[in-house]
């Protein structure tokens, strides 16, 4: 079995930076499942990743256009430090969910001036080349469901809070 849209890959990854710096890994974790073809990882990993079988290793650059988009600058936007439940707890570099729009978006605090809180909406990883190191772990076909929900459900048959 290859990897095509509409079938749950399961995969342990490793992504570093440029300099080799480890970013993020599913080592001593369980692997990671998407939806291939459904756009649930970045999609020059999706790319790379199409037509492969279980136990291939890949190793992929991806482009920041390819992976987590170019920064872009209007994606700042400033707050009162007053909207913070804790404000003594706010300070540079700080990320946090938001809910905008209903999507979960992720927050880094930039600055800190006076009484105002500068936040950047930017993907942290936004404007970054990303190098991937690949192990497809295992392949099997999507459910109805997951199809239509566009995402892996777990054993429960649930993939997101209700």
């Amino acid at each position: 079995m290859t990897i095509t849209a509409g079938q749950v890959v399961s995969l342990h990854y490793t992504l570093k930076n440029t300099a080799g710096e480890i970013l993020d890994s599913s080592e001593g974790e369980s692997p990671l499942d998407y939806l291939h073809g459904a756009q649930n990882i970045v999609p020059g990993l999706e790319k790379a990743l199409e037509g492969k079988k279980i136990g291939d290793k890949i190793s992929v650059t991806v482009s920041p256009e390819e992976g987590y988009g170019l920064r872009q600058d209007d994606l700042q936007e400033t707050m009162p430090l007053s909207n913070f439940e804790d404000p003594s707890e706010v300070s540079v570099g700080l990320e946090f969910e938001v809910e905008v729009n209903d999507n979960v978006e992720i927050a880094t605090v930039v600055a800190i001036e006076d009484e105002s809180v500068l936040l950047d909406f930017n993907h942290p990883l936004a404007g970054k080349v990303l190098c991937f190191d690949v192990s497809v772990e295992a392949i099997r076909a999507a459910t109805d469901e997951e199809k239509e929900h566009g995402h892996v459900h777990d054993e429960d048959g649930h993939g997101h809070e209700h």
